[in-house]
């Protein structure tokens, strides 16, 4: 079985926001595991469904990014999945819009949710799929927090939708034990 991660920050202002690129993918692959409905539990929602024919569940926390690994340790010692086959679904400043890169193991690059997985689990052996929201442009005014909170214009939203649109595939070479392969996938430049 594999825990599948999207993560975001809860509630109505957040949404369609940089920072929510990992609820946007979860719900994408949701659709496509036909998952059961959401239900709540550890500090978060999560659902069960099917993905190249194995089992997965999807979590979304609901603890802001900051903390959750307070949602995801909990839930993955539920359902005995080991770090090694949980797949985190997050927001990349680091990666242009549209991008995609994936990776087992590494440092968090500042993200702090991926921070907080990371000090939960007590390592960093995890499969992470990095969705681009790119970096402030010269004119933005405004913090980095400022521009990830923000919603991408019509341009930019269309390049993260065809980019969330690919992650099914990497996600499926992560649970077939492929790590290069979802690299590869992840790098490679959409149809």
């Amino acid at each position: 079985m594999h825990l599948l991660v999207g993560l975001g920050n809860p509630g109505r202002e957040y949404e369609s926001t940089r920072h929510n690129a990992g609820f946007d993918a979860l719900d994408r692959l949701a659709s496509s595991a036909n998952a059961t409905a959401f239900r709540e539990k550890f500090s978060g929602e999560y659902a069960t469904g099917t993905l190249s024919g194995e089992p997965v569940v999807l979590l979304r926390p609901l603890t802001f990014m900051n903390l959750s690994g307070q949602c995801v340790q909990p839930a993955a010692a539920f359902f005995k999945v080991p770090p090694a086959n949980v797949i985190v679904l997050h927001d990349e400043l680091d990666v242009p819009v549209g991008q995609l890169r994936a990776k087992v193991g590494g440092g968090h690059a500042g993200h702090n949710g991926l921070r907080d997985i990371q000090a939960k689990f007590g390592t960093p052996e995890f499969a992470r799929v990095r969705i681009g929201i790119g970096r402030p442009g010269p004119g933005f005014k405004g913090s980095v927090a400022d521009f990830v909170l923000s919603r991408l214009d019509a341009y930019e939203r269309g390049q993260l939708d065809d980019a969330i649109a690919r992650v099914q595939a990497i996600v499926e070479a992560f649970i077939a034990g492929k790590p290069d392969r979802a690299a590869t996938l992840a790098n490679s430049k959409s149809p």
